[in-house]
């Protein structure tokens, strides 16, 4: 009988994990997995300890209804509080008590929290709807009367400019009628406005948020588009800013109105099918400390980081300690007040860039991938940004979060569980710059095809992109609109739809084919500024002491786009007819297009996309008879849009009823000079 020979179990194999998504898409970030495991690890663990301790996340982002002004029906009157731990004494001060510095002393809390108690009672009569007030702080350094941090409305004094606290609690509440609105289902594909309400009228004044309701939101739903971005909303005190200083983060800027017109513009926007998004700024705040959070407790930080850190070396203001438990509680419940109280849609978050490292993205080339994990990142910044995106997109379903960054981080826009950072756009910004550098660089002719080709296609497989031809960032003082670029100073001479003048000619056709070509091949949503669909013809600077305080050119020039008998008008035309049939077609869900033909020589480009094939012709003067080109499809194939169409100030030398037959999977066409064609299969 023969002895059976044992050998000892094998070892377990380590188990090893699968690549994240994200890796898995990009293998040139296998090397820096472990960095975005360690942002995802410290993520989950900050999420438990927020769990733990309020519940939730959306019960955390609750800072606002803690701070600040806030009626107690329960009490019986209202209660204030402030945060500012490094603060002697804390006094409310105002018109209820005759602006006495002793009257109203707040009592400290724990955790560096101060409250007071008005009670109805006896302030009912002195502190209500439209009361002025502010708090007085004293720390070590003095006293200042300064503004509450999350105070809900600022409004300026029209003699002084001082700015105050206002109560806001009128008899009525606003009647919301927007129930059954989804921003997922009204701008599946985004066709964004961007938009600031104070410059939206053609007078030399302030616009309102009513005048932008009955106005010009008719000319948005009008041109096609699903979304409007509205800028400068959130309290500054210089209106030349163009809201990018931000002094009061909960309150929406009084000098457009009030609260409740904001809410009757966003009502009326849902009405029209139009979601709305809010620019939002918590990539830095305004310095000031008259009317802003600057040493607000006197210890020389608080909301901000400490000594130079604390200031942003190119834009003259203040950097948020995003590290610090107090302040991201604060910029979190800074997101869900403007979802929750005002309906906003999502946001448009500026300065993504500044806030993803420490550097600022300041004289920074992005060349390689070491530029986005080394030692500059910000991780305190990208953890803050995870729960935003996680709290934006928890508290409303379907909300929109557009990130602006120019450094291209892989997976900012992918869902974090992929390992990203969970925004679900970000703005295409070489566009723009690469238009603005061929028309002030390069010659018509000598346009590099392929380059241009590049940088439209030139984005991170799976991220999302908006993709732009301008925004306001390339018309404020400064710089001009691409309009005023292509037009110079025939804008003011030869815009009349009968000027034949050949260098007008050459810029309306130019201005149609780069607003084609940003549209159909750069991204996945698309934005324009509001006036430039109709080539507005000035740049954009607000009222300042260089410019005698001037509202010329803080203003849109409607008429213009209006006037049948300009080539404003036909511009306004063209747009309209390219935003609809991108709706139309859904063209912007369809998947990224597929070039067809690179023709340096005769300066064409030919592509597919959603099933519609994009002819374009950019030849400074030759235009192309029987020009043969491959397709996928065999079949007829008729033009759906010309840019040579006489109601967009084209000459009308294609024949647009002409039906074309495929033979052998070609097509064959007339393309005159700097125009496009779209066809699709009949």
């Amino acid at each position: 009988m023969s002895k059976s020979k044992t050998t000892a179990p094998a070892a377990p194999k380590a188990l090893r994990r699968a690549p994240l998504a994200l890796v898995k898409t990009d293998p040139w970030l296998a090397p820096f997995e472990p960095v975005l495991r360690q942002r995802q690890a410290r993520l989950q663990a900050r999420m438990a300890e927020i769990e733990q301790h309020h519940g939730s996340l959306l019960n955390y982002a609750t800072a606002h209804q803690q701070l600040g002004l806030n009626h107690d029906a329960g009490r019986g009157g209202w209660v204030y509080r402030e945060w500012a731990p490094a603060a002697e004494g804390l006094f409310l001060v105002g018109d209820f008590n005759g602006w006495d510095r002793q009257a109203n002393p707040l009592q400290k809390l724990e955790f560096g929290v101060w409250e007071v108690f008005l009670s109805d009672a006896e302030y009912a009569s002195r502190f209500s709807h439209g009361s002025r007030y502010k708090v007085h702080v004293v720390s070590p350094a003095g006293g200042k009367d300064r503004l509450p941090a999350a105070l809900r409305r600022a409004v300026q004094d029209e003699e002084t400019k001082d700015f105050a606290a206002q109560v806001w609690r009128p008899e009525t509440e606003f009647a919301w009628t927007d129930q059954k609105f989804r921003p997922a289902t009204a701008a599946k594909e985004p066709l964004i406005y961007e938009a600031h309400v104070g410059m939206a009228t053609e007078e030399s004044r302030v616009g309102t948020y009513r005048e932008f309701a009955e106005n010009i939101l008719p000319r948005i739903e009008a041109g096609g588009y699903n979304v409007v971005q509205l800028m400068a909303v959130q309290e500054h005190p210089y209106y030349g800013s163009f809201g990018y200083h931000v002094a009061n983060l909960f309150a929406a800027s009084s000098r457009f109105g009030t609260p409740e017109d904001l809410k009757f513009l966003i009502n009326e926007a849902h009405r029209r099918g139009i979601a709305v998004l809010l620019d939002i700024v918590h990539s830095h705040a305004v310095k000031n400390e008259a009317e802003g959070l600057a040493d607000f407790d006197g210890s020389g930080n608080l909301y901000f980081h400490k000594g130079e850190r604390g200031n942003h070396p190119g834009w003259d203001s203040k950097l948020f300690d995003y590290g610090r438990p107090e302040v991201q509680q604060f910029l979190l419940s800074n997101l869900r007040f403007w979802l929750e109280e005002y309906h906003f849609d999502g946001f448009r978050f500026d300065g993504v860039t500044s806030m993803l490292y420490q550097h600022h993205g300041e004289g920074v080339a992005f060349v390689g991938y070491d530029n986005y994990f080394g030692p500059a990142a910000d991780e305190d910044a990208i953890l803050y940004l995870q729960l935003a995106t996680t709290l934006a997109h928890e508290f409303k379903k379907g909300s929109i979060l557009i990130a602006e960054d120019m450094s291209g981080l892989p997976g900012l826009c992918r869902p974090i569980k992929e390992g990203g950072v969970g925004f679900d756009f970000r703005l295409a910004m070489g566009i723009p710059d690469y238009w603005i550098k061929l028309l002030k660089h390069t010659p018509d002719e000598k346009w590099p095809l392929g380059d241009l080709w590049h940088t439209l296609t030139n984005r991170r497989a799976g991220e999302k992109t908006i993709a732009y031809a301008e925004s306001h960032d390339q018309a404020l003082v400064g710089d001009k609109t691409l309009a005023h670029w292509l037009f110079d100073a025939a804008i003011y001479t030869h815009m009349h739809a009968a000027d034949p003048d050949p260098g007008a000619a050459r810029a309306l056709a130019l201005h149609k084919l780069i607003r084609l070509l940003t549209l159909a091949v750069g991204g996945e949503g698309y934005l324009t500024f509001i006036g430039n669909e109709f080539g507005h013809p000035e740049w954009v600077d607000f009222p300042r002491e260089g410019n005698g305080w001037s509202y010329q050119f803080a203003r849109r020039q409607w008429s213009l786009g209006d006037n049948p008998d300009l080539k404003f008008n036909q511009l306004g035309n063209f747009d309209r007819a390219l935003v609809y049939l991108a709706r139309e077609q859904h063209l912007l869900a369809a998947a990224p297009a597929t070039l067809l033909k690179h023709d340096e020589e005769n300066q064409v480009l030919i592509f597919e996309r959603a099933g519609l094939v994009f002819v374009v012709n950019f030849h400074v003067e030759k235009s192309l008879t029987d020009y043969r080109f491959w397709v996928t499809e065999e079949g007829k194939y008729r033009v759906v849009l010309s840019s040579d169409n006489s109601r967009f100030g084209g000459f009308n030398r294609p024949d647009e009823t002409f039906e074309y037959d495929t033979y052998d999977h070609q097509l064959s066409l007339y393309v005159p000079s700097r125009v496009a064609l779209v066809l699709a299969a009949v």
